[in-house]
């Protein structure tokens, strides 16, 4: 009997099956300077203490979708090792700012399974928690994964497909305790436009395009320490679907995150992701671009300080966004989520 971890196939997943995943993390000040050297990161909230502590806060938060990534790579070896591809997000909540030192733990529960069509697939969807030391929770979402099965002739469970909400609503949104934004430097935050310079229906194209060369995205996938053989096992990979490595999808969000910063340079800080797809694979090579379309503008009780964007950003491949391409071969992410703004 081998004792290494061959990771969970389809077959083992059950709805209301609860995992707790090992190793927490604790994020450190080389987290985050790796992660502003892998993405290009550029919002002041989260690159100087002075800045930060200038808008309320005690130090630079640590950029929420390191925190996200983070709490991902935990779920990874018992969710998704045996993935084929990371489907979607959905009802993923920013509920505490995480700053270095901080250590992240995550548990997730099965909510839903549903045998694919090819009988060697199925989609399981889980709720992933990430908690920090004081079991205050940090980071709450959905997520789907398709998922291969050991054994093709194996029964499939009782399919369960969890009815998911389409957008959070604003009053859900976390603010963080002290947050104080009004009187912020627009000269040292390098954007002068607040909440109320946005406009619904509004599409801004972010410029930026970078290459994804073969080893900062094996780099980010392993600072994450998500271990999923699609990222990283070339030998594997060589005979599956497409022949090489997929880029961790997660990348991709970052590096559109940080592309919209040309266009978005004060909306600091995530408040929710309503719902993300992948729409199609990314290879080392590839450059990204991003361009993000205004869905609403919305007031926050109690709040005349602060405002959230919804906002929805497209990421391309090998296309810049100047004629703003929401569908095709070319656009790798469509990510609907909520940011927030100084008014």
């Amino acid at each position: 009997m081998t004792k290494a971890w061959p990771g969970n196939y389809f077959e083992d997943f059950a709805v209301g099956q609860e995992i707790v995943h090992g190793t927490p993390r604790t994020v450190t000040e080389g987290d985050i300077a790796l992660y502003v050297a892998l993405t290009g990161s550029r919002f002041a909230l989260q690159s100087a203490t002075t800045f930060a502590q200038s808008v309320g806060l005690a130090a630079a938060p640590v950029d929420d979708l390191l925190v996200f990534h983070i709490v991902f790579g935990k779920t990874v070896p018992e969710i998704s090792l045996n993935a084929v591809a990371n489907l979607g997000y959905a009802e993923c909540r920013f509920l505490a700012r995480v700053q270095a030192g901080d250590t992240l733990s995550t548990t997730s529960t099965v909510i839903g399974v549903k045998e694919n069509s090819n009988k060697q697939t199925g989609t399981v969807w889980v709720r992933s928690t990430g908690v920090n030391q004081r079991d205050e929770v940090v980071l709450d979402y959905v997520r789907w994964v398709m998922v291969r099965k050991r054994d093709e002739a194996s029964p499939a469970p009782e399919a369960t497909v969890p009815k998911l909400e389409a957008a959070l609503k604003p009053a859900e949104l976390f603010v963080p305790p002290g947050f104080a934004p009004a009187g912020f430097d627009a000269a040292l935050s390098a954007s002068p436009h607040r909440w109320g310079d946005y406009a619904a229906g509004e599409k801004i194209d972010h410029v930026d395009g970078m290459t994804i060369e073969e080893a900062e995205h094996a780099m980010a996938t392993r600072l994450y320490q998500n271990t999923a053989k699609v990222h990283f096992n070339q030998f594997t990979e060589a005979r599956g679907r497409f022949g090489r490595r997929l880029i961790y999808g997660g990348h991709i969000i970052s590096l559109a995150r940080a592309h919209s910063f040309n266009g978005l340079g004060n909306a600091w800080l995530l408040a929710g992701i309503n719902a993300g797809r992948h729409a199609a694979p990314t290879f080392a090579g590839d450059t990204i671009f991003a361009w993000t379309e205004v869905l609403e503008r919305a007031e926050l009780p109690g709040r005349a300080d602060v405002g959230a964007l919804r906002l929805r950003t497209y990421a391309t491949k090998n296309l810049p966004c100047a004629e703003h391409p929401a569908s095709g071969d070319q656009v790798v992410l469509d990510l609907d989520y909520w940011a927030l703004l100084p008014r």
